[in-house]
């Protein structure tokens, strides 16, 4: 799994002109599913987002998680994370799952996020085309892939 995590100020996803998701502070995490994910990518990833300490504390020290300044989080599916760009100039997306594999885990991901998080999650739609709108605060953004955890 690969996730794309942003520490927003505010962020939405919006569907046909309508709203599906809107949070303030907190995390919008985009979130690439491929075939050899399982539900120990999803364990180590969902308890890694909601523990990683990037929110300032008391005297602007990036400190804190998502679950002490109680932020929230929008989870994005985006197979795009999996794109190969090796050969020529149209990206190849091999090695994201189908939906058949790729449902399952992300419907799990969420379980599980929500769990660690103490809260709902909120989520746009998986497979749609989706309008994410989003304040960048800092900027913070962190790229992590549960394949490697070095």
């Amino acid at each position: 799994m690969r996730v794309v995590i942003q520490r927003v100020s505010q962020a939405s996803v919006t569907i046909d002109s309508k709203i599906v998701a809107e949070i303030q502070n907190g995390l919008l995490v985009l979130l690439g599913i491929e075939d050899a994910d399982s539900q120990e990518d999803i364990n180590w990833l969902c308890q890694k987002i909601a523990n990683l300490r990037i929110f300032g504390d008391e005297n602007e020290v990036m400190n804190l998680s998502v679950k002490d300044i109680d932020g929230d989080i929008i989870v994005v599916s985006q197979f795009t994370l999996h794109a190969s760009t090796k050969k020529g100039n149209r990206p190849s997306y091999i090695k994201a799952a189908k939906p058949e594999i790729a449902i399952p885990l992300y419907e799990n991901f969420l379980k599980k996020l929500e769990t660690e998080l103490g809260k709902k999650v909120q989520t746009g739609v998986f497979g749609a085309d989706m309008k994410v709108a989003l304040l960048n605060d800092g900027p913070v953004t962190i790229l992590i892939d549960s394949k490697n955890r070095n």
